[in-house]
């Protein structure tokens, strides 16, 4: 396998703020995905202001990053009117690329987004062919797989539709129970719409059954020590898998999860990045590395992992599992922003640390290093022994030299 084999699919990474996306932009995306405050199925992220995301445009461009821009709700007629006036706000600012669901929000956008590209999300149930060849027909630039697809579907879509047309799928991140998210357990049980953007994931919640003969006697569906989680997915992972994803036709690789922090989104985006880039080198590279990705990859916080629909329909052993407790090997504790001159280095502290304590720093490039926390000052000056507020900007002096963008983390023992 080499560059010319075929194409190298895109490496699409998610950012829910302006933090995020320029971690995103060093650790190896080659588009990010982002949200304006309105209109997107992410309502919960902190998202994008106007200011922020011309910066962020701005600030990924400069480094060859693509942006792409959520505005998939499915709209209700009072959301039309607004949603007008933010694609008009959005033809001014240029993202790459707008992500949309409703077939209205998709009208709107051809008519005033002239010279960005328009994208079909997943949350539209694009399951075939035909489906894709309609959105193409209307001037699709791309359009997002249904989750619920397998490769040889997808192998199937990619040779009946016309090769400019491109097909995302996602590759990583959390799993839905519903159809392509079309999901109405929130609307039902905490009146927040999920295709509105709202959703409380109640799909995480704990559940019991209750016989109406026996109040307050709550019987569990099936339990272990960590609780009864009947529809909780396990995460998607296909760092194992890449080729077959490429044999299918994927033009882009889709990480899910805009609400994740920063020391998330770079984990996996620097591990699918090294993984593409060895698999076009060689795929004995990629097979010889397959340890290195595995280990990082376990290095974030996740569920179990699953491959979900690729491989036909999952069972109950591989699909659903029965802990809602997230795996978390480390804690973020906020990445280098500055250097001075002096070694320490300025940081905005997101957990709790302290003087004496081993950290990692974690650098773009695939290095972890090892350091000794040496000296913690306020940035006026005060020494500290330890950083216990999140959000106090700090200088830090460590043990190993750090540099702007790499990531400082502690790795948490397991019980």
């Amino acid at each position: 396998m080499n560059g010319s084999w075929k194409k190298k699919p895109e490496l699409l990474v998610p950012a829910g703020s302006l933090e995020v996306l320029k971690i995103a932009c060093i650790y190896g995306a080659d588009a990010v995905y982002i949200g304006g405050e309105v209109f997107g199925l992410r309502a919960k992220a902190k998202n994008f202001s106007r200011q922020d995301m011309e910066e962020g445009i701005r600030f990924a461009h400069m480094h060859g990053v693509r942006v792409h821009v959520t505005v998939n709700i499915l709209a209700h007629n009072g959301d039309l009117s607004g949603i007008r006036e933010y694609l008009k706000e959005l033809s001014v600012l240029k993202p790459d690329a707008l992500i949309i669901a409703d077939p209205g929000v998709f009208t709107m956008a051809r008519e005033l987004c002239e010279g960005i590209d328009l994208h079909i999300s997943t949350q539209a149930n694009n399951t075939n062919y035909e489906t894709f060849l309609f959105w193409h027909r209307l001037g699709a630039k791309r359009v997002v797989t249904a989750r619920e697809l397998s490769l040889q579907e997808i192998t199937e879509i990619r040779r009946a539709v016309p090769p400019e047309l491109e097909i995302e799928t996602f590759v990583h991140g959390a799993m839905c129970i519903s159809y392509s998210g079309r999901c109405l357990l929130s609307n039902f049980l905490a009146g927040r719409d999920a295709n509105q953007g709202a959703c409380t994931h109640p799909c995480r919640w704990k559940y019991s059954i209750v016989e109406e003969t026996r109040p307050g006697e709550y019987m569990p569906v099936y339990e272990n020590e960590r609780g009864t989680y009947i529809f909780n997915s396990k995460d998607l992972c296909m760092v194992e898998h890449l080729p077959d994803l490429v044999d299918a036709g994927v033009d882009s690789m889709k990480i899910e999860r805009r609400m994740k922090t920063a020391l998330y989104v770079a984990t996996v985006a620097r591990t699918y990045r090294k993984a593409l880039d060895d698999l076009f080198e060689s795929r004995e590279k990629y097979e010889q590395n397959m340890p290195w990705y595995r280990e990082q990859i376990s290095n974030c916080t996740y569920r179990l992992f699953t491959t979900g629909f690729f491989y036909g329909k999952p069972d109950e052993n591989s699909q659903i599992y029965d802990s809602n407790t997230y795996v978390k090997e480390y804690t973020y504790l906020g990445f280098v922003e500055e250097t001075a001159g002096d070694g320490r280095i300025r940081i905005t502290q997101r957990n709790k640390f302290s003087v004496g304590e081993e950290v990692e720093i974690m650098k773009p490039d695939g290095q972890n290093l090892c350091a000794v926390v040496q000296e913690i000052r306020t940035l006026e000056g005060d020494q500290m022994e330890s950083a216990p507020h999140p959000q106090m900007g700090l200088y830090v002096r460590l043990s190993q030299k750090a540099e702007v963008y790499d990531i400082l983390r502690r790795k948490e023992m397991q019980q």
